[in-house]
């Protein structure tokens, strides 16, 4: 019996064997990039929504997340780390009333009694604690700082600012990926 051997899948298939080892040497370099391009784009909607979602000043905002951990070839990751604990009243726009003092902490204006910016008696304040920390008496002659109840941490991950980066991230990550793909493999 004649026996027919016949090779057209290896030709073809060494065509494409060249394509994917192009794309296997050039996408480790590539990836990284893409990633903190995203990650970039992403943190720039997480300090718009952040900044709506608590009614701190961007720059404070700004400063708390700080510059993220790039991603790096072998490590496709893209991380915002922020910092932050119960924030005080002096970064949410206090203003002083007989009452107390008055800030804007998530943006809505709230009285906080027994709180005070100046000393003394009320039609003749004067500056009593410096760069305009809002305080609060704790017995005697003792002060704290008046805390807002707010945690930038936490506002992160929650709320609009988590939605920000989901919206963001995900369908740009995907975009760009593919689109580099197509490039590298025509």
């Amino acid at each position: 019996m004649p026996q027919l051997i016949t090779r057209w899948g290896d030709d073809h298939v060494a065509a494409f064997a060249a394509r994917i080892a192009e794309m296997n040497r050039r996408l480790p370099k590539v990836l990284p990039r893409i990633v903190n391009q995203v990650g970039n784009r992403a943190k720039t909607q997480v300090i718009r929504a952040l900044t709506r979602q608590t009614g701190l000043p961007r720059k404070t905002i700004v400063k708390a997340i700080g510059k993220p951990a790039t991603a790096r070839p072998g490590r496709l990751a893209y991380e915002m780390q922020t910092a932050g604990g119960n924030i005080r009243l002096k970064y949410v726009k206090p203003k002083e009333t007989r009452a107390g003092v008055k800030a804007s902490p998530w943006g809505k204006r709230t009285l906080f009694p027994g709180t005070f910016i100046l000393g003394g008696a009320f039609p003749d304040r004067y500056g009593l604690v410096r760069d305009g920390h809002v305080m609060r008496r704790i017995g005697g002659r003792k002060l704290t700082f008046a805390r807002s109840g707010m945690f930038i941490p936490v506002e992160m991950t929650t709320g609009a600012t988590a939605a920000a980066f989901e919206q963001t991230a995900a369908p740009l990550l995907k975009t760009r990926v593919e689109a580099a793909l197509v490039k590298l493999v025509p």
